[in-house]
């Protein structure tokens, strides 16, 4: 068995048979994986022998985190937007639960009109830890990032604005798009999102823009809570954000990673 040297860009798909592997993108190819994910963050990128057709496979979301970590407002101008305040000491912290996590190409389910009346896109650039940790300092905080990857915070906005916290307005099944893939050996503190809702441009910003910078968000959630390998980091949107509707198309389009779609239904 071949042990491949590092790599850029790693899916997670479903092979007809409806086993799941990580892969290598390579052209319109994959070279499939037998490692798992934990032998893939440590370096052990063992190819089994197998090339599929990108096309002929069913891409997932491409990890399957413990948790889902979105810190919030660390772009001044969604935090006014969106009627918060960008703190420039600390975020603004919420949780997504697992279930609401779908893959590129999925449905975004608006809930009933009686749940919620506005239910807003939010492009932005995603972490994926590599690494267990604990405490750990700003120097050393890309260290633990295993990848980037792309992720849309699907929020209805008017329960946001009206409950004393985010969970209900955030955590609606399918209101985690996440995908396509995972890029390693890509600097995420400068990178352009740009958010397109049925090939309009809504978002256009940079990483480099953010209040907080990354390895302090990294730093600062390790002093709360313990990450583990697949864990995701939602750095916080841009400004832009807006309403959907049934029928439209989001795609949030990330420099060095590709562009996540999700129909919205």
């Amino acid at each position: 068995m071949q042990v491949l040297q590092k790599t850029q860009t790693i899916v997670r798909y479903q092979q007809h048979n409806g086993k799941i592997y990580f892969g290598i993108v390579e052209d319109d190819e994959i070279l499939q994986l037998s490692s798992n994910f934990t032998e893939i963050v440590n370096d052990e990128l063992k190819y089994d022998g197998s090339r599929v057709k990108y096309s002929d496979v069913k891409i997932l979301e491409p990890v399957v985190p413990s948790k889902v970590v979105n810190f919030g407002w660390t772009y001044v101008e969604h935090a006014k937007e969106t009627g918060g305040k960008a703190n420039l000491k600390e975020p603004f912290l919420f949780l997504k639960p697992t279930s609401s996590v779908i893959p590129n190409q999925g449905e975004i389910i608006l809930p009933s009109s009686d749940l919620t009346s506005q239910v807003e896109m939010e492009g932005e650039v995603a972490l994926v830890i590599g690494k267990r940790c604990k405490n750990i300092k700003e120097e050393e905080a890309l260290d633990y990032v295993f990848g980037c990857t792309i992720f849309n915070d699907v929020t209805a906005r008017d329960l946001t604005k009206k409950d004393p916290q985010f969970t209900r307005g955030k955590g609606f099944d399918t209101f985690g798009p996440l995908g396509p893939c995972i890029v390693k050996g890509i600097d995420p503190t400068n990178l352009r999102i740009v958010t397109t809702l049925n090939g309009k441009v809504v978002q256009d910003a940079n990483t480099n823009q953010m209040s907080l910078s990354i390895p302090f968000l990294i730093s600062w959630i390790s002093q709360v809570m313990t990450l583990e390998p697949g864990d995701v980091l939602a750095t916080g949107s841009p400004s832009g954000s807006c309403p959907m509707k049934s029928g439209d198309i989001v795609v949030v389009e990330v420099e060095q990673i590709g562009k996540l779609c999700n129909y919205v239904k």
